[in-house]
């Protein structure tokens, strides 16, 4: 008698396994779905109310930054630039009445220089500020802030002190700026007349 050959049945997949892989496709899919949703949230940009930019220890004179300072102060970046890029080309100079200028460049002028190389440091902060501004959702920026700091200096050769500056920019938008300041002034002369009103009584 031939022997009879062991056939073993083919094992059909159960529910739980046909689910099982069912469930994990269904994971996956949430997965793609939160990785998408972490793209759009670094895609949308915060917007800031200001930018800032600062230059340390800058190889320029005092002096001559303060007087910029004061120059750029409440103009746009752009304007900045081209007012300073004015004052590099020898067209238009830098006002310093009250301090010891030794000449006068222009009508109107009680003392003014031509500070280029002070004028050239200063140009590549408000460049950058402008940059900070850009990222920051600024749509019409403005200098607020312009300080000029007199910096620790190093000595030189035969004991002569180095010139060191720090430069500070601070961009803000120039609606939000004005609603703000006369909200400000708003609340203040409030006060001043609730004051004036107890007084009285």
């Amino acid at each position: 008698m031939a022997e009879e050959k062991n056939i073993v049945p083919k094992k059909t997949p159960s529910k739980d396994v046909q689910s099982g892989e069912i469930k994990e496709s269904g994971d996956k899919k949430e997965e793609v779905k939160e990785s998408e949703d972490k793209k759009d949230k670094k895609k949308k940009v915060s917007k800031k109310d200001l930018a800032i930019a600062r230059g340390i220890s800058l190889k320029i004179s005092p002096k001559h930054s303060f007087a910029i300072c004061k120059v750029i102060k409440r103009k746009s970046p752009e304007n900045a630039i081209k007012r300073l890029d004015a004052v590099v080309n020898m067209k238009r100079a830098i006002p310093m009445a009250g301090l010891e200028v030794a000449h006068q460049h222009g009508k109107g002028l009680a003392g003014a220089k031509f500070p280029r190389n002070a004028c050239l440091e200063i140009i590549k902060v408000i460049k950058q500020a402008e940059a900070n501004s850009v990222v920051a959702g600024i749509e019409n920026p403005i200098i607020t802030i312009a300080k000029a700091n007199r910096a620790s200096a190093p000595y030189r050769r035969a004991g002569r002190k180095a010139k060191r500056t720090h430069i500070y920019l601070e961009v803000k938008d120039s609606i939000k700026n004005a609603l703000s300041k006369n909200n400000k002034k708003s609340k203040a002369s409030k006060k001043r007349k609730s004051k004036f009103k107890e007084a009285k009584k």
